[in-house]
């Protein structure tokens, strides 16, 4: 496997991450799972305005992506998250751009508190010759 194949399949891999965490019910879908497994009849019960056919669709592009992982137990259907993809969507896209804005803010903040002590100091100044 060349290098720029392996970085296609990562890139195809967050697309897919993105996509399906682009819809709010495939959203609903994972939250319900971080909970615990669940099998598909409990989640197509959670979700009375979607028809089972819906709700699967839903599920196949979360298992397409990875963020669900299924096991069978004869006809039934257990659904597992799998947190990784997120995790490496957030390493590599979101910590990123986070970085800066908390370095930024961390700047900020200090800027902030040195200035308070700064006027705190001055009142106190101001307090000291008032009363003498």
């Amino acid at each position: 496997m060349s290098l720029f194949s392996d970085m296609k399949g990562r890139q195809q891999q967050s697309d897919a991450v993105w996509k399906a965490l682009a819809d709010p019910m495939r959203r609903g879908i994972l939250d319900l799972l971080a909970e615990r497994p669940l099998t598909t009849g409990e989640i197509v019960a959670r979700y009375d305005s979607v028809c089972r056919t819906g709700v699967m669709k839903h599920l196949d592009i979360l298992v397409e992506a990875n963020l669900v992982v299924i096991r069978r137990e004869g006809r039934t259907r257990w659904n597992y998250l799998n947190p990784v993809p997120i995790q490496r969507v957030c390493d590599r896209w979101v910590s990123k751009h986070v970085a800066g804005i908390a370095s930024a803010m961390s700047r900020l903040k200090d800027h902030v508190e040195d200035r308070q002590r700064h006027e705190d100091k001055t009142k106190k100044k101001l307090q000291s010759l008032k009363h003498s």
